[in-house]
């Protein structure tokens, strides 16, 4: 009998498959190493295979199209309604079977490498930030055990030799060794920091839709990485509304009974988009509110009734529709209609 579909649960070593025919009836179930499973889709005659969204999934998508296979991708909390009975591998393989033939079912647009590369490269300099901060807070904090106070901020830093020199006599030898080499730490993490955002702007500024987002007011080199490394072309998305409300930037809604009730935003999708999305919203708010644009008059008169926040996140939810009709219209901005 042929394969029709095929559920795939991921693991880091060992993958599960649930293949069932067009039916619906069960041909196989395997347990197959990673090297056996680009093996089995090799010879597998073309078919629909689902997976959840997780680690190595987009890869493995990408290896299905190879060989001609149509991947699925799709996110695990909306498999979890087709689980049955207990939790174990098989029966997550099975569940996802059953998930990607349901007709409704949303599915995640699998990324390419450049993608992943960019996505790589935004969480590492993530991460490289927040230990810089953690450096100069241990700083401050060392200095503090010792009654030395200063504001909070990377110019203590800066400014180390010159306070060691004020407070001399007041630290041990072995503290200001080891504030030094704090110090240290901080500049090669700042060196770090640039080089990973040179790369950054080489992919970005190298590429038509990049070149395109950095044209936006309130979008920056880290917001446009962003938007290239999760959301693509952004044609999977129906219309900007559908964008704003995968970012989160959209109303809650609780409504029943025909009585339609909007709560805060959602705060679905991805979090850091959103925090990029509503900082520089907040920068165009500030510097370009005044100037004449497509969008200023319209702050204006929202900025006169609602509170910064409440600005700041209905301005994010503009930039993030502008930039549906950028992406997936190969449009460009206007900032003067």
């Amino acid at each position: 009998m042929t394969i029709k579909v095929l559920g795939i649960d991921l693991g880091k070593r060992y993958f599960h498959v649930h293949a069932v025919d067009k039916n619906g009836v069960l041909i196989t179930r395997k347990k197959l190493k990673r090297k056996e499973l680009i093996l089995f889709l090799s010879n597998l005659e073309p078919c629909l295979i689902g997976m959840e969204a997780c680690g190595g999934a987009h890869y493995l998508a990408r290896k299905a199209e190879e060989f001609g296979h149509t991947p699925k991708l799709m996110a695990p909390k909306f498999v979890k309604p087709y689980l049955k009975s207990n939790k174990n591998d098989f029966l997550d393989a099975e569940a996802i079977c059953e998930a990607v033939q349901r007709p409704n079912m949303r599915f995640v647009t699998p990324r390419s490498p450049e993608q992943q590369t960019l996505g790589a490269q935004v969480v590492f300099r993530e991460s490289l930030v927040g230990r810089r901060n953690a450096a100069i807070n241990q700083i401050h904090g060392f200095m503090l055990e010792f009654g030395i106070e200063y504001p909070k901020g990377r110019k203590t830093v800066l400014r180390l030799n010159e306070i060691i020199g004020q407070h001399e006599g007041e630290l041990p030898a072995s503290m200001i060794v080891m504030l030094y080499r704090i110090a240290q730490e901080y500049r090669n993490l700042c060196e770090q920091i640039s080089e990973v955002e040179d790369d950054m702007s080489a992919l970005v500024v190298n590429d038509d839709k990049g070149q395109r987002l950095l044209e936006v007011q309130g979008v920056g080199l880290i917001t446009a990485a962003c938007l290239l490394a999760w959301v693509g072309d952004a044609k999977q998305f129906k219309s900007g509304r559908d964008l704003a409300a995968w970012i989160g930037l959209v109303p809650k809604q609780s409504s029943t009974g025909g009585k339609t009730t909007l709560l805060g935003i959602g705060k679905r999708g991805h979090t850091r988009l959103r925090c990029n999305l509503i900082h520089g919203a907040r920068s165009a708010l500030q510097w370009h509110i005044n100037k004449q644009s497509r969008w200023s008059a319209w702050a204006q008169t929202l900025k006169a009734t609602k509170k910064p926040n409440v600005v700041a996140v209905a301005m994010a939810n503009k930039v993030a529709r502008m930039i549906w009709v950028i992406l997936a219209k190969n449009e460009r901005y206007e900032a003067i209609a």
